[in-house]
This record gives C-alpha cells, sequence and structure tokens, in this order.
C-alpha cells in the first residue's frame, strides 16, 4: 500500500470535513438567530444535497475518465469559493434574497463536499492491494471514522467561531486555511491515481450489479433515516425548547459525530476483524429501527427530555456509525478496482438522496409534529434500509470472487 499517498488524500480530506462541518453550524445557527422558520432553515441546505446526488453521479465517471486527483483537488477548490462567496453575504438584503443567495453558495459546497469524499473513499480501494480484504475493511473504516470524528469537531469549530469571530470572519478564515491544504494536495498528489485503463463510457454510470443497486437503495433510507432528525429537529429543538447556547449545541453536536466517528474506526474490532457480509447490514439496521422507535416512547412517558435525548441519540449514534462502516465496506467489496470511482459515485449518490429527503422531512415534521415526529420518520427509514439489506449476498461476496480467481488461474495453467 502506497502510505504516503493514503496519508495526502486522508490529510486533505480531514482539512476539508472541518470546514464542511463547521459551515453546517454557521449556517444553522447564524439564520436559527435571525428568526428563520424550521421549514426555511431545511431549504438552505436542499441544494447542497440536490447537487449531491448530481455531483456523485457525474464525480465517479469523471474521476475514472480523468483521476481522482482532479476530482479532489476540484472538490477542495469549489469549497473556498463557496466559503469566500457566503462571506460576502449582506446582511441588509430581504430575507428571500439572503436564502437564494445562502442556496446557491451551499449547492457549490454540495458539489464540492461529494467530490472530495467520492474520490478519498475511491482512493482507497485504488492503494490497498486487491487481495488484503481484511485491511480494506480496516483502512476504510478508518478513513470513514476519522472523518465523521473531525467533523463533529467542525460542528465545535463552527459553534465557537461564530461566537468568536462572527459569520463573515469565520468564513474569510477557513477559506484561508483550505486554499493550502488545496495548493498542497495539487502538488504533491500523483496525476493518474484512480484513472482507469479503458475509457468509461456514460452510459455506464446507470449499469450496476444487483448488489450495488440493492447496497445502494439501503443507503437511501439508512441517510434519510439520519437527516430527518439530525438536520434541523435536534439542533433547533436543544436551541428553541431546551435554551441551549450556540456553543453548547455546536459541543453537542460535535460530540455526536466525533462519537459515532470514533465507533466507525472501531467497527473491525466490533466485529472481530472478520468482513461483513450482508446479513451485517440487515442486523444492525433493525437494531437502529428500534432504537429509533425507543427515544419518542420514552418522551411520551414524560421522562426528562434532556436524558432521554442526549442518551437515546448516542445510542442511535453508535448503531448508525456501525451500519454506515459495514455499508462503507460493501461498496467496495463490490466492486472492481478499474470501476471504483463510478460504483463509489453511484452510492453516495444514494447516499445524497436520502440526506436530501431527510432534510426536507426534517423541517417539515419538525414544525408540524415537533422533535417526537422525525424521530418516528426516522424509525421508517431504518425499517425500511433493513428490510431492502435483506436482499444483500447472506455472505462475504470477495471471497467468492477470490475463489473463482484461483479457480481460473489453476485452469490456464
Amino acid at each position: 500500500m502506497n502510505i504516503r499517498n493514503y496519508i495526502l488524500v486522508t490529510a486533505a480530506y480531514w482539512a476539508f470535513t472541518l470546514t464542511d462541518g463547521a459551515l453546517r453550524m454557521l449556517v444553522l445557527l447564524h439564520f436559527f438567530n435571525l428568526g428563520y422558520s424550521p421549514i426555511t432553515l431545511a431549504f438552505l441546505f436542499l441544494l447542497y444535497e440536490f447537487f449531491g446526488i448530481v455531483t456523485n453521479l457525474l464525480g465517479g465517471w469523471l474521476a475514472s475518465r480523468l483521476g481522482l486527483r482532479f476530482t479532489l483537488v476540484a472538490g477542495l477548490a469549489l469549497q473556498v469559493v463557496a466559503l469566500g462567496l457566503l462571506a460576502l453575504l449582506n446582511p441588509a438584503w430581504p430575507e428571500w434574497a439572503s436564502v437564494a443567495y445562502v442556496m446557491l453558495t451551499q449547492a457549490l459546497s454540495g458539489i464540492a463536499k461529494d467530490l472530495t469524499k467520492m474520490s478519498s473513499k475511491s482512493a482507497i480501494k485504488v492503494l490497498v492491494p486487491a487481495d488484503a480484504q481484511g485491511a480494506l475493511f480496516k483502512w476504510v473504516a478508518l478513513l470513514t471514522g476519522s472523518k465523521n470524528a473531525l467533523k463533529g469537531a467542525g460542528f465545535f469549530l463552527g459553534g465557537f467561531l461564530l461566537a468568536a469571530a462572527g459569520f463573515s470572519g469565520a468564513l474569510a478564515l477557513m477559506a484561508a486555511a483550505l486554499a493550502l491544504v488545496w495548493l498542497l494536495s495539487w502538488t504533491a498528489l500523483p496525476d493518474d491515481l484512480g484513472r482507469a485503463k479503458a475509457k468509461t463510457k456514460f452510459n455506464e454510470l446507470f449499469s450496476k450489479s444487483r448488489e450495488i443497486n440493492v447496497l445502494c437503495a439501503a443507503r437511501f433510507f439508512l441517510f434519510g433515516a439520519r437527516d430527518i432528525w439530525f438536520v434541523v429537529g435536534v439542533p433547533v429543538f436543544l436551541r428553541g425548547v431546551l435554551g441551549w447556547s450556540f456553543t453548547q449545541v455546536g459541543t453537542f453536536m460535535a460530540f455526536w459525530v466525533i462519537g459515532y466517528g470514533l465507533i466507525q474506526s472501531a467497527a473491525p474490532l466490533f466485529l472481530r476483524g472478520r468482513a461483513p457480509a450482508g446479513g451485517s447490514a440487515s442486523t444492525v439496521a433493525c437494531i437502529l429501527a428500534a432504537v429509533s422507535a425507543a427515544i419518542p416512547l420514552a418522551l411520551s412517558l414524560n421522562l426528562p427530555a434532556s436524558a432521554v435525548i442526549i442518551g437515546g441519540l448516542f445510542l442511535f449514534g453508535a448503531v448508525f456509525a456501525l451500519n454506515s462502516a459495514i455499508h462503507s465496506y460493501l461498496i467496495l467489496d463490490y466492486t472492481d478496482g478499474d470501476k471504483v470511482a463510478l460504483n463509489v459515485g453511484f452510492y453516495y449518490m444514494a447516499n445524497a438522496g436520502g440526506r436530501l429527503t431527510g432534510c426536507l422531512l426534517s423541517g417539515l415534521l419538525f414544525q408540524r409534529f415537533g422533535l417526537a415526529g422525525c424521530l418516528w420518520g426516522a424509525f421508517a427509514f431504518a425499517t425500511a434500509a433493513a428490510l431492502i439489506a435483506l436482499r444483500l449476498p447472506r455472505h462475504a461476496l470477495h471471497a467468492s470472487k477470490l475463489a473463482a480467481s484461483s479457480v481460473k488461474s489453476s485452469d490456464g495453467d
């Protein structure tokens, strides 16, 4: 494995993730403080999620033709532009103009996020030897878990910078720091990283195996289950109902994401080093659905809201983290190395679709039914993810691939 390139890719992804988490918290808390409704707050992020769908679909195709270095540095550059533009927001503008401007800058940030994420995750498949599936699970879990831990740190950073430097000042600082990371990535990574040997045809974007299609459907509902409460419901509940400060809200969201990031990194330990299969994804999604239902049921019994929300959501995060780590391994297990960018892009398109749906439902359900409505929505989506995952292969797919490869090699000798 090329450790140098792994470190460079991971460092770039880490830096981007800090700004992405901080930006989400900055926008959410700043505009909630200005009096925007939960539905309006959700709309601020809709183009961010929508362009994530488009970017993941086309970005994988683009990376297979131009290489992962190109898409990685393009994502970093777009995030610098998005942060700089958002820092120019004029407080004197009317609400409709501010909302439209923020939506457009968030669209750029959404494109940037998914170009960077798709490139980083795909690079792991390229850098790890084809016959080292145990190592692949370990490195994928480490990258995914560390990313989410740093995104949590970004939530804290966003709340802190909003209080310390103001909205525009915080954005300018982050843009300057990320510009340095972009320059390092552009000059240090090899040009041909992840470029397919044969040119990928555009119609191959939708030509996927059954396993990949089923996994992507389960991924859609898994991330919808998270974002139904995560995007608007919980932050607004903590700030508006419980009266927490910006820093307290940012700190809670930070610890939540850091916690589930650490669990993702430790997923191989939970599974005792065994590479997971489809049965693991379905079982863990069933547990997630049960946790989602338990939280609003506990609230209906008039138990202390703070304890139920904090404890319940940390439990949700732990189970979600394990489920997400399993998915992140399976998409690489189900794809061939030469098409990794194409298939990972398609997979994250489903991921972004779930986030888009969850984002919209988060604002709608919270405004109509409160936080309990968001959590019942999470229960429905987690249940759907579990049922769909039942159709995944029950045994590790890579084992059968390696066995078939061995037989073919023996026949040729």
